[in-house]
């Protein structure tokens, strides 16, 4: 499990939304063989916004838990990416397909002590679906993140995110789950942290932060070395 806490972050009123502190992530199977299958969705995107969660997780300290599937004899090692985003943590082995099979994932997050999962992985119809579903009915709330999410068609996909729904899945994106998280601008412990998260994985919203600093704001342009992973407040 990886998290980073700060000590500098407000607390938040809850009344039904997600804060750092009512929270933990899940992250499954986010392995090569697994990104092979996906035809739902665009590969380098789901990869973007998975990232930009991780960092978001690690910046706001929310308890992260990543679980892998075969990674020797098929699915291959967690991406890299995620791994560098959330300082290297050793992800759950597992041979279920179904991650509330397994006991130790299931422990992990009950020693989280939280009641609200915000889930993302592949494929959707299976190593999403089933555990959020098991879950759903062990008494958890589940907040899949659908961009971070791939599955082998459109339709699977789809299909998948509907059972979810129905069985009282909330469908969240990780930009949304994000600016839950800060909720305030003032928040200032977080805010550089973010605002350098959005220039570097939310596109449009990512250059109008930039334009807004520099061209109305007056500050230095941003050099690429800038742009690095965030290591907690």
């Amino acid at each position: 499990m990886s998290t980073t806490a700060n000590s500098s972050r407000p607390r938040l009123s809850e009344k039904g939304l997600l804060t750092p502190d009512n929270c933990v992530v899940a992250m499954i199977d986010l392995q090569p063989q697994m990104l092979f299958g996906v035809a739902s969705h665009d590969r380098q995107t789901i990869i973007n916004s998975n990232v930009m969660l991780a960092k978001a997780a690690r910046v706001f300290g929310v308890p992260t838990i990543l679980s892998t599937v075969e990674t020797t004899s098929f699915s291959g090692n967690t991406w890299p990416q995620i791994l560098a985003a959330l300082g290297n943590p050793k992800p759950i082995e597992r041979t279920t397909m179904n991650s509330w099979d397994d006991r130790n994932v299931v422990a992990a997050i009950e020693k989280s002590g939280r009641k609200k999962i915000v889930l993302t992985g592949l494929w959707t119809e299976t190593c999403v679906a089933l555990p959020t579903i098991q879950a759903i009915h062990d008494g958890y709330e589940i907040y899949v993140v659908e961009d971070c999410c791939g599955d082998v068609s459109m339709l699977a996909h789809d299909n998948a995110m509907k059972r979810m729904i129905q069985a009282g899945a909330k469908p969240v994106t990780a930009l949304s789950v994000m600016l839950e998280w800060q909720r305030d601008w003032a928040h200032r412990g977080t805010y550089d942290a973010v605002m350098d998260i959005v220039k570097s994985h939310c596109g449009a919203y990512g250059a109008g932060v930039e334009y807004a600093y520099t061209m109305v704001h007056k500050a230095p342009a941003t050099s690429v070395a800038e742009y690095r992973v965030p290591t907690g407040h």
